[in-house]
């Protein structure tokens, strides 16, 4: 049988994934079967003009009704707040799901979705796996295997934009994005999965507490910003500590911003007592530069490389390296307990804002 996917949502990111899937393979003959469906009938007649080998689908019912087959792969690209809604009807459905990111709107849904994945026996994946898998990343996990910085005791992670805001600067169409209702939340529910997903497949940790965060909404005079009653952040920070699994204990300092008033800054750094690693982390250009500072005989030394990310553009690994996963092949793909662990620490840093309170995230009881 032929490889069968089914994309809910014809929007602007449901089109990346079809063109993902078309590069997937050198002829039309081994390209798998698509189907698509939206509840906006221009939008899903606008996908099928553009994309002519995806079969439209006027329901998700009608979709979801055909019988499955085993690989069979849903997915769901819709906004956040249909995310829980449709991955869980799918599942039942016989079919694995891969999530646009953010997976959920909150802990609750993505506990409700992986429980749902366990009972239908599939595989659960999310699309924060954007960034997943690079060489650079590679790089700096091996240099931390080999204990070359020594104890670890300190990591930023800082991602400042002056703007940047998706609805706003970047694709001003989709407002939606500035409706927590629909989105969940600003920056963080859009940016954050990847900041995330870099983190976790760095260190590893198996908890992951919230010490202290905050949002907030910097104001401009931008004609959609002043026109568009936003209630979502575009600022976010907070003090997290990692529990890795070697049991250290590791504090990250953590900032997201797609609007602020200060510098812009980029800077991925992990310090220990023996040296630091600094590295590019999105790599856009395909390559990016490690940077290792050490001590050599009581002066600074430094190593740098610059490492090329070779093979799949990012837009194409959430579709393949999840169909590596249902396949039982290694994979970066970011599915089940560790898809809800990634997702359960953007909820965490949300909770601790509103409340507070210190929030504890634990692999063991995801």
């Amino acid at each position: 049988m032929k490889q069968r996917i089914y994309i809910v949502g014809a929007g602007a990111i449901a089109g990346y994934h079809a063109e993902a899937i078309a590069r997937l393979t050198e002829t039309e003959s081994e390209r798998a079967l698509l189907y698509v469906t939206d509840v906006n009938p221009s939008a899903l007649a606008a996908f099928a003009e553009k994309y002519p080998w995806a079969f439209p689908v006027e329901h998700l019912d009608t979709m979801l009704d055909e019988p499955a087959e085993e690989n069979d792969i849903v997915i769901v690209a819709t906004p956040p707040l249909t995310h829980a809604e449709i991955s869980c009807r799918a599942l039942r459905s016989g079919r694995h799901v891969l999530c646009e990111k953010p997976l959920a709107m909150n802990k609750e849904e993505a506990a409700l979705m992986l429980i749902t994945a366990r009972e239908a026996g599939k595989i659960l994946g999310c699309c924060s796996s954007r960034f997943a898998g690079l060489e650079i990343t590679a790089g700096v996990k091996e240099l931390l295997d080999q204990g070359r910085i020594g104890e670890l005791y300190q990591v930023q992670w800082i991602q400042r934009r002056k703007r940047a805001r998706t609805g706003i600067e970047y694709q001003p169409t989709s407002r939606w994005f500035l409706n927590r209702a629909i989105s969940g939340g600003g920056t963080l529910m859009d940016w954050g999965p990847y900041d995330i997903a870099s983190l976790t497949e760095v260190l590893q940790p198996q908890k992951v507490e919230v010490l202290h965060a905050w949002t907030t909404n910097p104001e401009t005079n931008h004609p959609h910003a002043v026109e568009i009653q936003s209630d979502v952040e575009q600022h976010v920070g907070a003090l997290l500590r990692f529990h890795l699994a070697d049991g250290s204990v590791v504090p990250v300092q953590y900032e997201r911003a797609a609007c602020c008033h200060g510098s812009e800054r980029s800077l991925t750094e992990i310090e220990g007592t023996a040296g630091a690693l600094q590295w590019d982390w999105l790599c856009f250009d395909g390559s990016g530069e490690l940077a290792h500072y050490y001590d050599m005989n009581g002066d600074t030394a430094e190593n740098r490389s610059t490492i090329s990310n070779e093979g799949l553009g990012m837009m194409d690994k959430p579709i393949v390296y999840f169909f590596r996963a249902i396949s039982g092949q290694h994979s970066p793909a970011i599915v089940n307990e560790q898809a809800v662990f990634n997702f359960s620490i953007l909820a965490a840093i949300y909770d601790c804002a509103r409340s507070g309170e210190g929030q504890v995230v634990a692999m063991e009881g995801i």
